[in-house]
């Protein structure tokens, strides 16, 4: 069986966080490291900015109108991966939340590569300057080398496809913590005082 078959255990600190609502997880995430592992090598990521998706609950969720094919692995438990592919070119990256069937998820806007510098550096020829290889959605994903393909694995332990490591304590200062309303989401999803869903990191 596959990672993405669900033969992969999301580790109890990891999972017991990612139970909770997203709303609740995304700002916890800021500082975690998500590392993905292939036959390339390792790239570790730090994380930066992130967003919160309620499902069902939230105009600007790609859940909102109910169970897709495209979106299936939004609708599994805690510690599935959401990959959805963007404008013909890019794939993006959520962390599936909370119980089976709530379809809520966050959405990995950005981060700083801390680990596997020189093969990130391979999947971004793009990038001018290191800071640029994960600051953004497509790029980090990229920067990951992660696809559909990786739609629907989960969160594993150290060496896994994908793994997690959440940051100890007082590694995150949360005077620096910033909230407001997400980007590129438009219409009723994209209200700023019903949404304020994105959180990130000041001056990272």
């Amino acid at each position: 069986m596959s990672e993405a078959d669900g033969a992969v255990e999301t580790p109890a600190p990891v999972l017991r966080l990612l139970e909770r609502d997203s709303v609740e997880v995304a700002p916890l995430l800021l500082g975690a490291v998500v590392t993905s592992c292939s036959q390339e090598g390792e790239v570790s990521v730090r994380l930066t900015e992130v967003e919160a998706y309620r499902g069902e609950t939230d105009p600007g969720s790609h859940a909102y109108r109910g169970q897709t094919a495209r979106n299936a692995a939004m609708f599994e438990a805690a510690g599935a991966v959401y990959v959805y592919f963007t404008y013909g070119m890019h794939y993006c990256v959520n962390l599936v939340c909370g119980p089976a069937g709530l379809s809520r998820a966050v959405l990995l806007r950005a981060g700083e590569v801390v680990a596997g510098q020189e093969l990130a550096r391979s999947r971004r020829v793009a990038a001018r300057q290191d800071r640029d290889l994960a600051r953004g959605p497509a790029r980090l994903a990229q920067a990951l080398g992660l696809s559909r393909q990786d739609d629907g694995a989960r969160i594993g332990p150290v060496g896994s496809r994908l793994c997690l490591a959440l940051p100890g304590p007082g590694q995150v200062d949360p005077a620096l913590v910033r909230q407001g309303p997400r980007t590129g989401v438009s219409g009723p999803g994209g209200d700023a005082q019903r949404f304020p869903w994105r959180f990130w990191l000041e001056a990272e």
